[in-house]
C-alpha cells in the first residue's frame, strides 16, 4: 500500500469518526426559505382573511353554544377521540386539548411492524401541540376540555376542544384533510367583559401569552446507545436563512429570534410548524430535558407574545411526516397541496450536505436516473460505483503511474535522505531535481484519491439522511433495508466491541476487499524497508481490521458502495499491473536486442 493510499485511508477513518461533527458545528444545512410571501410573514391574502373569518365563526359556534349536544359543560371525564385520514391516525384527549399519538399510515416501524408513531415519549406532564400559559418552563394545561367533533365537509375532518377561565375561553381546533400531512391548527383565545390581556413574565425577562410544544420526541422511537446514525435536529428559518441546532442531552436553549418556520427533523421523520403570521411569536426554545424513565426528549417550544385583543385567532399549519423531497416540495405551489399554501420550500429543512451538499445533489440525481432504469436501490448503487470507477479511470491510471514511479524511486531517494541529513534545504532540492529528471508529480497521485474521498463523505450524508433507502431492500432476507446495517442472524447478546447483536456479513466482505486491495497495491512495486516495517504492515493489515469495528453498524447501502468501489478498484489495479509488467518486457526485450545489436 503506497504513501498516499495509506493517507487517503487515515484521512477516511478520521473524517468518518468526526464528519457529523465537524458538518453540524461549521457547515449548518439551510432550513426553509420562502420564495413567495404569499401566506408567511405579515403579508395575508383576501382567501386568507376569508378562511380567518370563516373559523373565527366557527369558533364562536363552539365557544357560545349552551347546548349540552355540542358539548358536555358538566362533570367533564377524560376521553380519548380519534380522527383518521388516508395518511394518518390521530387520537386526541380532551385532557389539554392535546395530541397523545400520530401514526403515520404509509411508513411502517421497522421495529414495531406498526405505523410509525411521531408523538413519542407521551407523559402526563408532556403532550404533543399542549399549550402552557406563560413561558416555554410553565406547566402545560392539565384541565379537562369540553369538545366538539365536526361532521366532515369538503373534505376537512375538524375537532375542537374549549376551556372556559374566568375571564377568557381557550378553543384548540385541529383540522386534517386526506392526502396530506399537514394539518391545520387554530389557537383562540375569546376574552370576556373583564379581559384585557393574557400576559404572563417569563424566565428570560420577556412576556408571554402561551407556548405551543411539539411533540415531546419525534418517531420513531430510538435507542441513541445503539442506533448510532440516528439523531434530532432543531429547525428554524429566521429572516430567509435557516438555523440547524444541535443539542447535548439535557439542554434548554433559547433561540431568542423571530421565525417564519420552527420544528424538529429526525433521520428521515420531521415536525415543522409553520405559522399564518410569524410576528405573533416572541421566541422559540429547544429541549431535550430527560423524563423520569430517563428516555431523552428533543422538543420545540414556541413561546407567543401577550395578547391584548379580545378575541385572538392564531392560525398555524403542522407538518408532520416523512422527510422526502415528492412530499415536502408539495408546499412551494398552491396547485400541488390541498392547503392552497404557496412559497415554503420544505425541502430545504432537510440536510444538504454541508460543504459537499452539491456533490451528494449531483450523486443523488444520477441515482435516481439509475433507479428509473433499474428499479432497485442496491443495484443502482453498484451501477453509480462503477460510473464514478469509470469516471476516475484516467485519473487513477496517472496516479498508478506515479505511484509505481515513486517506488521504483525510493533507493534513490533513500540514498539522498542518507547523503544529506544534516541539510535538509540540499535534500529537499536534490529531492525535486530527481523527481523533475524522472517526470515524476508528487501530487498527481492526490487528486483521484480527493475525488473519491469526496464522494465517499457525500454517499455518508446521502445514505443518512435519503428518505428512499429507509427500508430499501437489495436482496431480501440478506439487505432487507439499506439505511441499516444487513443482518442474517440476531443473537440474545451484544457482540464484543461490535455493540450489537445482529450478525453482519457484508462488513466482512468489505474487510476481504481492502484487505486484498492492500495486497494488490503493493503488487507491480519495488518492496522497500518502509513497506516491510511493522507501522506499514499495520496500514495494510491494522487499518482495515479497525475500519470493521467501525463500520460494523454503518448503513449497507454505505458499505456496498464502498465495498463495491473497492473491488472495482483492485480490477483495475490488476488490469494497471499487467499493463506496467508488458510495457517493462517490451523495454527489456528492446534493451536485449539492442545489445544483440551492439555486439
Amino acid at each position: 500500500m503506497d504513501k498516499n493510499t495509506i493517507t487517503a485511508v487515515v484521512l477516511i477513518s478520521l473524517v468518518l469518526v468526526g464528519y457529523t461533527i465537524v458538518q453540524a458545528k461549521f457547515f449548518p444545512p439551510p432550513q426553509p426559505q420562502q420564495i413567495e410571501q404569499t401566506q408567511s410573514g405579515e403579508e395575508i391574502s383576501e382567501e386568507d382573511s376569508l378562511q380567518a373569518q370563516k373559523v373565527s365563526e366557527e369558533i364562536n359556534s363552539i365557544v357560545y353554544a349552551n347546548s349540552s349536544e355540542d358539548f358536555a359543560g358538566e362533570n367533564l371525564v377524560e376521553k380519548k377521540y380519534t380522527i383518521s385520514t388516508d395518511k394518518v391516525k390521530v387520537v386526541f384527549t380532551n385532557r389539554g386539548g392535546d395530541i397523545v399519538s400520530y401514526e403515520l399510515l404509509d411508513h411502517k416501524d421497522t421495529k414495531t411492524g406498526l405505523g410509525v408513531e411521531m408523538a413519542d415519549n407521551i407523559s402526563a406532564s408532556n403532550r404533543a401541540f399542549s399549550l402552557a400559559f406563560g413561558g416555554a418552563e410553565n406547566s402545560i394545561v392539565n384541565d379537562l376540555f369540553e369538545t366538539k367533533e365536526f361532521p366532515e365537509e369538503n373534505g376537512e375532518k375538524k375537532i375542537a376542544f374549549a376551556k372556559k377561565f374566568s375571564d377568557f375561553t381557550l378553543v384548540k381546533q385541529y383540522t386534517f384533510k386526506d392526502g396530506e400531512y399537514m394539518f391545520r391548527m387554530n389557537v383562540v383565545i375569546d376574552g370576556g367583559e373583564n379581559f384585557s390581556t393574557l400576559n404572563f413574565p417569563t424566565s428570560n425577562g420577556m412576556n408571554a401569552s402561551y407556548t405551543l410544544r411539539t411533540s415531546p420526541q419525534v418517531g420513531p422511537a430510538f435507542d441513541p446507545k445503539v442506533d448510532r446514525y440516528e439523531s434530532r435536529s432543531f429547525l428554524a428559518l429566521n429572516d430567509g436563512k435557516g438555523k440547524n441546532i444541535r443539542l447535548g442531552t439535557g439542554q434548554f436553549k433559547d433561540y431568542n429570534k423571530e421565525f417564519e418556520i420552527a420544528g424538529i427533523g429526525g433521520k428521515y421523520f420531521c415536525e415543522l410548524v409553520i405559522p399564518l403570521k410569524s410576528s405573533i411569536l416572541e421566541n422559540a426554545y429547544y429541549s431535550t430535558e430527560i423524563e423520569i424513565d430517563n428516555s431523552s426528549n428533543a422538543q420545540a417550544r414556541l413561546v407567543r407574545k401577550p395578547i391584548t385583543e379580545r378575541q385572538t385567532n392564531d392560525v398555524y399549519y403542522v407538518y408532520v411526516g416523512p422527510r422526502a423531497e415528492k412530499d415536502l416540495r408539495l408546499y412551494a405551489n398552491a396547485e400541488t397541496n390541498g392547503w392552497n399554501l404557496s412559497g415554503y420550500r420544505l425541502t430545504d429543512a432537510m440536510d444538504s450536505g454541508g460543504f459537499l451538499g452539491w456533490l451528494e445533489t449531483i450523486l443523488k440525481w444520477v441515482l435516481e436516473l439509475v433507479y428509473k432504469i433499474v428499479p432497485n436501490w442496491g443495484v443502482s448503487i453498484i451501477i453509480l460505483t462503477l460510473i464514478l470507477r469509470l469516471a476516475l479511470f484516467p485519473l487513477s491510471i496517472k496516479a498508478s503511474v506515479g505511484t509505481t514511479k515513486m517506488q521504483e524511486l525510493q533507493p534513490r531517494m533513500q540514498a539522498i535522505q542518507a547523503k544529506y541529513k544534516d541539510n535538509p534545504q540540499k535534500m529537499q532540492a536534490e529531492t525535486a531535481k530527481l523527481y523533475q529528471e524522472v517526470g515524476y508529480n508528487p501530487m498527481s497521485g492526490c487528486l483521484p484519491m480527493i475525488l473519491q474521498m469526496m464522494c465517499l463523505f457525500a454517499m455518508y450524508n446521502l445514505f443518512n439522511n435519503y428518505f428512499e433507502f429507509r427500508g430499501a431492500s437489495f436482496i431480501k432476507g440478506w439487505i432487507d433495508d439499506l439505511s441499516a446495517g444487513d443482518s442474517i442472524y440476531m443473537l440474545k447478546f451484544n457482540l464484543p466491541l461490535l455493540r450489537s447483536n445482529h450478525i453482519r456479513i457484508l462488513p466482512v466482505i468489505y474487510l476481504v476487499s481492502q484487505l486484498f486491495y492492500g495486497k494488490i497495491t503493493q503488487v507491480g512495486g519495488t518492496a522497500t524497508a518502509a513497506q516491510n516495517s511493522t507501522q506499514m504492515k499495520f496500514m495494510t493489515y491494522g487499518l482495515p481490521i479497525l475500519f470493521f469495528f467501525i463500520l460494523y453498524n454503518t448503513p449497507s447501502g454505505l458499505i456496498l458502495f464502498w465495498t463495491m468501489s473497492n473491488i472495482l478498484q483492485m480490477l483495475q489495479q490488476i488490469f494497471i499491473n499487467k499493463s506496467r509488467a508488458k510495457e517493462k518486457n517490451a523495454a527489456a526485450q528492446k534493451n536485449v536486442v539492442k545489445m544483440k545489436g551492439k555486439k
